[in-house]
């Protein structure tokens, strides 16, 4: 009876020896990001289709500023941002300020597509106070975040993470913008999500951006923008 009491004892101990081993090295339990300040899941944001704006109408300029002497003009439908003989800044801003939101817009980069989507930013001639998703060649950190400026860059998503990323295509940009928290996707892939207090203190205008040097060309359309509000719960993130 002793052992049959022994070998019931020891199978115990084994089996919780076993679930305490499978619980320390459950994947569920230990979820590692790339970017310590990243709390939130991978799926794009759900936009409400009839909360919509569009901020470019296919037409025309009409809704925007253009600042600096780089050429932003409308053909075929598409907004486009070139490099201008000046080879300086530019940038093309909305009226609107916009704090909290939704921006989901297409880019397709030519020759050297190194620009950029202010947010949350104010233009005085070519210099902007804010904050920049990156968007450039592939490497060169796509959906990060740079504070113009300022410290710089806040926070850049990790090498190769932006290998949907295809030159001379068309690309997709959505940015999710609550409160203090910056969410970026390229091509449905998240990109980094980060929280900062400076950020959650500022307003301002979202504006393209076409970088100096010259031999610069980009295109943009469907640029949409849903408007959120401070309090709203988005049950995707």
């Amino acid at each position: 009876m002793k052992n049959i009491n022994y070998l019931l004892l020891s199978l115990i101990v084994l089996f919780s020896y076993s679930c305490a081993s499978l619980s320390l090295f459950s994947p569920e339990t230990h979820n590692h990001y790339n970017n310590n300040n990243d709390s939130s899941s991978k799926n794009e944001p759900v936009v409400n289709k009839a909360n919509t704006i569009n901020l470019f109408n296919g037409t025309d300029l009409n809704g925007w500023i253009i600042y600096g002497t780089e050429k932003w003009y409308v053909e075929d439908g598409l907004l486009i941002c070139e490099s201008g003989p000046n080879a300086e800044y530019g940038y093309l801003g909305t009226d609107d300020y916009y704090k909290n939101f939704v921006l989901n817009l297409e880019f397709m980069q030519e020759e050297n597509g190194n620009s950029g989507v202010f947010f949350r930013s104010t233009v005085e001639g070519t210099k902007v106070s804010g904050w920049q998703v990156e968007v450039a060649p592939p490497g060169l950190y796509t959906g990060g975040i740079y504070e113009s400026y300022g410290r710089g860059w806040l926070v850049k998503p990790s090498m190769g993470k932006d290998s949907s990323l295809i030159m001379g295509d068309w690309n997709k940009l959505t940015v999710k913008v609550q409160d203090k928290t910056v969410t970026t996707w390229l091509n449905g892939t998240k990109m980094i999500s980060y929280t900062d207090k400076k950020i959650g203190e500022a307003n301002g205008r979202i504006a393209l951006q076409i970088h100096d040097g010259g031999g610069i060309k980009v295109k943009w359309r469907n640029i949409k923008l849903q408007k959120l509000d401070s309090s709203e719960i988005d049950i995707n993130f």
